[in-house]
């Protein structure tokens, strides 16, 4: 199964980023002018990566996605040969009042996240439920794909 979470070389640096922020705004009373503000970011990328799971489950694949916060009708699975695609949005709230953030990590914006499906899977038959916060995708797997213990020789 391909990778499923992609590498983001910047994140480090936004992290160091939020650092300051929160020293700068705890010394001089007002926010630091942020390079991944969406308004005015350099950076800052619109799209938004949750993070998913999968795993072999009494002859089923089961792929899980975390989505917190996300309306499931906003949400939208679809299969292309054997390539599975979640796509959605969380939505951020639209208040103009002004709020003082202590700290501010969530991810706003549209998501996609898309993998590769082993072949043999059995696609017409994917179910997908959703509970708290958790998308849960399951299908029948193919019974090669069934874990096998492999014997380990010490000598």
């Amino acid at each position: 199964m391909a990778a499923l979470v992609p590498w983001r070389p910047m994140r480090e640096l936004e992290r160091l980023e939020r650092r300051m922020e929160d020293l700068f705004e705890r010394v001089f009373g007002e926010r630091f002018p942020s390079l991944w503000d969406t308004e005015r970011g350099v950076w800052r990328e619109e799209e938004w990566i949750p993070a998913v799971e999968s795993h072999v489950e009494d002859g089923e694949l089961v792929v899980k996605a975390d989505l917190p916060g996300i309306d499931p009708k906003d949400v939208s699975i679809s299969v292309t040969g054997n390539q599975l695609t979640i796509e959605g949005e969380r939505k951020r709230e639209e208040k103009k009042e002004k709020k003082n953030y202590f700290y501010r990590e969530l991810q706003y914006g549209k998501f996609s996240r898309t993998m590769t499906l082993p072949s043999g899977v059995e696609t017409d038959k994917i179910k997908a439920t959703y509970k708290d916060g958790v998308l849960d995708i399951r299908m029948p797997a193919p019974k090669d794909l069934a874990p096998k213990r492999i014997q380990i020789d010490v000598k």
